[in-house]
């Protein structure tokens, strides 16, 4: 095998394993094998303690900028989303709208 052929072959491969480590890694927190049983419950996380999906300016987890901000979520058991009170209000199954404290 020539060397530029080996070169090639081994930016192929370095490149499809780097594919797949992003991949895995942009994976959500509630689509992990070990968070089933969870769903996701947004208005509940203190700032900068969401799991994920904490709106534009913000990338993902520990990126919220308020606590109990409303498009935000952390995971939480099954069943319990709705029943968690804030000072701001009860969890949502769904993003919500909330008044911006800092």
């Amino acid at each position: 095998m020539k060397r530029r052929d080996f070169a090639a072959l081994m930016a192929l491969a370095l490149g499809n394993a780097l594919a797949a480590g992003i991949a895995q890694a942009a994976e959500l927190p509630s689509e992990l094998p070990s968070n089933q049983g969870k769903e996701k419950c947004y208005g509940i996380s203190l700032a900068g303690q969401n799991d994920c999906a904490a709106g534009p300016g913000t990338s993902c987890a520990g990126t919220s900028k308020a606590d109990y901000q409303g498009n935000a979520w952390k995971l939480v058991p099954k069943g319990t989303c709705t029943r968690i009170e804030t000072p701001q209000g009860m969890g949502s199954l769904t993003p919500v709208q909330r008044p911006v404290s800092h």
